[in-house]
């Protein structure tokens, strides 16, 4: 994965960073594949589940399931609580669904392009905002 960085105006920098890494995860269906299902990682000492992106949206930075409280500290504006609020509405129904499930399970789910092209998205709008 590209280096993620962020020169938006936030309280907690750091959990932003976290916040871009768990959903570029999310928006990259071969990296899916590769290190979840496969686990080829990168390098050694390297290890990335869905469960551990899980964790940093919805436990760790609470900014899932519900993104408008995480504006100002870890979110910079309105149109990014907005795609992340998107991929909320994605991927809650299929956690609901499935829980504690293998990856594999989820990733052919059948919503779960979904839930990539939803990442992709707020991936995007995160990577386009400049300094607020």
């Amino acid at each position: 994965m590209e280096e993620l960085e962020s020169a938006v105006s936030v309280r907690y920098p750091e959990m932003r960073i976290q916040v871009l890494s768990a959903v570029n995860a999310l928006a990259d269906r071969d990296y899916q594949q590769r290190v979840w299902i496969d686990r080829i990682y990168p390098h050694e000492n390297y290890y990335d589940d869905l469960d551990l992106n899980i964790s940093i949206l919805y436990d760790d930075t609470l900014v899932l399931p519900d993104p408008a409280t995480a504006l100002g500290t870890i979110l910079a504006n309105t149109v990014e609580v907005g795609s992340l609020r998107s991929l909320a509405e994605h991927l809650d129904p299929i956690i609901d669904e499935l829980g504690d499930s293998p990856d594999s399970r989820y990733l052919s789910h059948p919503k779960w392009p979904g839930v990539v092209s939803a990442a992709n998205a707020a991936l995007e709008v995160m990577r386009s905002t400049g300094s607020s």
